[in-house]
């Protein structure tokens, strides 16, 4: 096992409704690793779970007897998904989840809800043994820092401005986006606004594009990168829905929502 020389404990702070909670993750000690077909959780959301096998049943009681921390990983190639009740590999970024609600079922299986604390890196996998049938990993933080709200300023205006005066105004999540991004008490950090645009406006759970992207962003751990490559998708986005304008001013039919 590897120990981090100098960053085994670190203390993260989750916006969980309007209050910030303190989280420590420490990164000394190995996490267990769940992983799934494509990226699901991201720093700042929340992500509801239902555990039906029994590995990641013992997985999640195990967890809960301790700080209640799970990786949430990503297979390798499309061998992951077809040997999933196997060991196949996974890609070294992940993200770390806090589970902040869990429900046993009386056949075993759980319902948890994962809040998801940061950003990391795999550096040593130690494979299941006789009594744990789950793999753990070592890991390593990728991007702590909230990032230079000062620098970031300008990608924070240029948002605005793209999701009040371009056809992504329209969107659902675009409203509440722009009023966290004004909010003058206690404004919300440029990335974990980043973290809600990613995962309320650029997602699409059977576009392998956008998965990938999910990927990319998971594994940046540059606020101003992420805020750059988001910026780019949003106005390719943009684009798509003023081509699309026409379309969009006829009636929609019965039960389809341009949204």
């Amino acid at each position: 096992m590897r120990r981090l020389p100098g960053a085994d404990l670190a203390r993260l702070e989750l916006y969980m409704s309007d209050e910030a909670t303190e989280i420590r993750v420490n990164f000394g000690r190995p996490m267990p690793v769940f992983p799934l077909a494509s990226v699901t959780l991201m720093p700042h959301a929340v992500l509801p779970v239902h555990i039906f096998e029994p590995r990641y049943r013992q997985m999640v009681a195990e967890a809960l007897d301790g700080p209640g921390q799970i990786a949430m990983a990503v297979f390798e190639g499309e061998r992951g998904v077809e040997e999933c009740h196997g060991q196949p590999p996974v890609r070294p970024a992940v993200c770390v989840g806090q589970i902040v609600q869990h429900q046993k079922l009386p056949d075993g299986r759980y319902n948890v809800a994962l809040h998801g604390v940061c950003r990391a890196k795999i550096l040593q996998e130690l494979p299941p043994d006789g009594e744990r049938p789950y793999r753990l990993a070592l890991l390593e933080p990728v991007g702590l820092s909230d990032g230079d709200e000062t620098v970031l300023q300008l990608a924070r205006e240029r948002l605005v401005e793209a999701l009040d005066s371009t056809p992504l105004a329209d969107l659902r999540a675009a409203e509440e986006i722009v009023k966290l991004l004004r909010r003058d008490e206690e404004p919300v950090p440029m990335s974990a606004v980043l973290e809600l645009v990613t995962v309320s406006l650029l997602r699409d759970a059977e576009n392998k594009y956008y998965n990938e992207l999910h990927y990319r962003l998971l594994a940046e751990g540059d606020v101003a990168m992420r805020a750059a490559t988001i910026e780019n998708e949003l106005a390719s986005l943009a684009a798509l829905l003023r081509r699309a304008e026409p379309q969009r001013r006829q009636e929609a039919p019965k039960g389809v929502s341009w949204n």
